[in-house]
C-alpha cells in the first residue's frame, strides 16, 4: 500500500476557474421508460447543448428532500443547466421516492427510500440509450456512450456512490451488495450520508433509514469528486461533522474532496433556482461547485485534458478562499 499526503488548494471567487464558451441548452421531458417490475414508469429529463457531438453524458441523481418538485426531474437545474451548456447531455431521472409520485408509504420493501432501485434506474437508463436518443428529436448518434458520468445529491450521493463501488452491508439482506456499474467512469458525490459510526449515527435514522447503517465506501474505488459543507451538520442523521466527507476519507483513492466554508446541506442552492429549502443560499458557491465538478469530470473522462489541474490552478490564487480541494 502506497500511502500519499492530501494536497490542498484554496476556493474563491467562481469567475476565476475556467470553462469553456457555454451554447444554448435543448431539453425534452419526460421520456418515458417502462422498467419490468417497477411500480410506474421511469421517467427522465434530458438536457443537451444545441450542437456537438461525441457527448460525454452524466446520470444526475436528485436527493430524496421534502420538496414537492426538486425530488425528482425537475429539480437541480442550477446544475443540469450550466453542466448540459459546457458540453454534457446531462439525464435526470424521478426515482421512486420521489415525493410527486406519492410512494414513500407504498407496501414496498424499499420505501421510502428505494436506494436499491435509484442505482438499477441508473443502470437501466444506460441499458436503454437508444430509447433515450429516440425519444428526443436531434439527440440520436450525439453521445459518447464510452464517456459516462454519475452524480448526485443526498440520497443522489448514495446512489452515485453504489454505482461507482459503495456497498450496503446489510447482514440481514442477502441480495447482491455490489450495485457497481463499469460504464460509468467517474462521479461527483454530493453531501451524501456518510458511515453510521457506532454512537454517532443518530437513532431517528438508524430507525426510518435502516440502510445507513451499513454504508461502506471501503470498495468505492472508482474516481469521484466528492463535495461537503462544513456546516452541513444535521443532528437527525449524524452528531459527526465528518459524515458528510466520509465517501472521501474512508474509500480508496483516486479521490478529491472540496470542502465548502460556510455551506449547508444544499451547497448554496444547488437543488432549484431561488429554492425555499435552501438555508445557506448563495449563487457565487453554487456556481463554483458546478464549475469545479465540471472540470473534474471533463479531465477524469478525457485524460490530459487540463480543466481540473486549471481549475485547481486557479484556485490557488483566490485571496479569500471560499473553500479548499484535497486528493489522494
Amino acid at each position: 500500500m502506497t500511502t500519499t499526503t492530501p494536497q490542498s488548494t484554496a476556493l474563491t471567487d467562481a469567475s476565476i476557474i475556467p470553462v469553456n464558451a457555454s451554447q444554448p441548452v435543448l431539453t425534452y421531458s419526460p421520456v418515458v421508460l417502462e422498467m419490468p417490475g417497477r411500480p410506474v414508469s421511469l421517467q427522465l429529463k434530458v438536457s443537451m447543448p444545441e450542437t456537438g457531438s461525441d457527448l460525454p453524458v452524466i446520470l444526475l441523481s436528485h436527493g430524496h428532500g421534502r420538496a414537492n418538485f426538486l425530488s425528482s426531474l425537475h429539480g437541480y437545474g442550477p446544475l443540469a443547466d450550466f453542466w448540459a451548456a459546457h458540453g454534457f447531455v446531462v439525464i435526470q431521472p424521478t426515482h421512486l421516492d420521489s415525493v410527486t409520485l406519492g410512494l414513500r408509504e407504498a407496501d414496498h420493501p424499499e420505501a421510502p427510500l428505494y436506494w436499491r432501485t435509484r442505482a438499477q434506474d441508473m443502470s437501466f437508463i444506460l441499458d436503454h440509450l437508444d430509447a433515450v436518443e429516440a425519444a428526443f428529436p436531434g439527440l440520436a448518434g450525439r453521445l459518447d456512450r464510452a464517456r459516462v458520468a454519475v452524480a448526485g445529491h443526498s440520497l443522489g450521493g448514495s446512489t452515485a456512490s453504489m454505482l461507482l463501488g459503495m456497498r450496503v452491508l446489510d447482514p440481514d439482506d442477502d441480495r447482491e451488495e455490489d450495485l457497481r456499474d463499469p460504464r460509468i467512469k467517474a462521479g461527483v458525490i454530493l453531501a451524501a450520508p456518510g458511515v453510521g459510526d457506532d454512537g454517532h449515527l443518530a437513532a431517528f435514522t438508524a430507525e426510518h433509514y435502516p440502510m445507513t447503517k451499513y454504508i461502506d465506501f471501503s470498495t468505492m474505488s472508482a474516481p469521484a469528486l466528492v463535495v461537503a459543507g462544513d456546516r452541513d451538520l444535521n443532528p437527525n442523521f449524524s452528531d459527526r461533522l465528518s459524515y458528510r466527507w466520509d465517501a472521501y476519507t474512508r474509500s480508496p483513492g483516486p479521490k478529491s474532496l472540496l470542502t465548502v466554508f460556510g455551506a449547508e446541506h444544499i451547497l448554496g442552492g444547488i437543488s432549484g433556482y431561488d429554492a425555499s429549502e435552501t438555508t445557506d443560499e448563495n449563487p457565487e458557491r453554487v456556481a463554483a461547485v458546478r464549475a469545479l465538478a465540471w472540470a473534474y469530470l471533463r479531465s477524469q473522462l478525457y485524460p490530459g485534458d487540463p480543466a481540473w489541474a486549471d481549475a485547481i490552478a486557479a484556485l490557488g490564487r483566490s485571496p479569500e478562499p471560499m473553500g479548499r480541494v484535497e486528493s489522494k
